[in-house]
């Protein structure tokens, strides 16, 4: 299954499919020289090989992975994207939660969209690819590194991070967070933020997975944020829903209505 999945990669268009080039040229890099060249192969001038780090250069690089990026989200239904530490082994108590809410989610319907990596987000892709679903995978292009899981059908990869993160955000219906590190609080609070600032739409719940892990967290903010320091309103922890299994967070999911670029 998984050869035949490989195999399709190579002959699908755009150029985004497939896994990450092995040599230094990010995808993003070729996806530029493509544009630059004409059909008979003539190119504007590019002495250097690394020209899109030129600074001026850096901004179409930019503009490609945004461009690109939106058209792959509007081939995209009902998605649902999840965050969580890479490093969860397959183990991991959250590690099978991520995966029985990729299955249930794809059963209901729902696309499940990752970061594309392994731990927390290579069980969301896991569940939804048993249950014959949608599995998707924005993946970061690292040093030395391949960042994708093998359970993904439908991929793109990412040279920036910021890039990457307003596709995870820009159309699900739905965040869910499992435990993870500062990456992954990194994204939390940046939807959060977007969120209590009106900057995004407050229909779009923040699930937050594992009493265990986040309880703590957020009576630490409801504490120190709100009742000590008046940092931020009542009203601002009320955008986080705290679940403690599957079957919650899919019913708050089942809720949401899709969103539309």
């Amino acid at each position: 299954m998984a050869k035949k999945i490989k195999q399709a990669k190579r002959k699908i268009e755009p150029s985004w499919t497939g896994p990450h080039p092995k040599d230094d040229m990010s995808t993003s890099h070729k996806r530029l020289q493509h544009w630059l060249c004409r059909m008979d192969n003539k190119c504007f001038p590019m002495e250097e090989e690394n020209f899109t780090e030129n600074m001026n250069w850096r901004i179409f690089r930019i503009m490609a992975e945004f461009i690109e990026g939106f058209e792959f989200l509007s081939h995209l239904r009902k998605e649902v994207s999840v965050f969580g530490s890479a490093r969860s082994s397959p183990d991991n108590h959250y590690y099978q939660m991520a995966k029985e809410l990729g299955r249930k989610c794809a059963k209901a319907g729902f696309s499940m969209v990752t970061g594309g990596g392994p731990g927390i987000m290579e069980a969301a892709n896991w569940g939804a690819f048993e249950a014959g679903g949608e599995s998707v995978g924005l993946d970061i292009a690292l040093p030395h590194e391949q960042r994708r899981n093998q359970y993904i059908k439908r991929a793109m990869g990412f040279h920036y991070f910021f890039t990457r993160k307003v596709m995870l955000s820009a159309s699900a219906q739905a965040y869910i967070f499992f435990p993870g590190g500062f990456g992954t609080l990194d994204e939390f609070f940046e939807i959060v933020t977007l969120i209590q600032t009106g900057k995004m739409s407050d229909q779009v719940p923040v699930i937050v997975v594992g009493k265990k892990y986040w309880a703590p967290f957020v009576q630490w903010m409801k504490e120190a944020l709100f009742q000590e320091n008046g940092f931020i309103s009542p009203e601002d922890l009320n955008i986080i829903h705290v679940v403690d299994s599957a079957d919650e967070a899919l019913k708050i999911i089942k809720k949401t209505h899709e969103r539309t670029l």
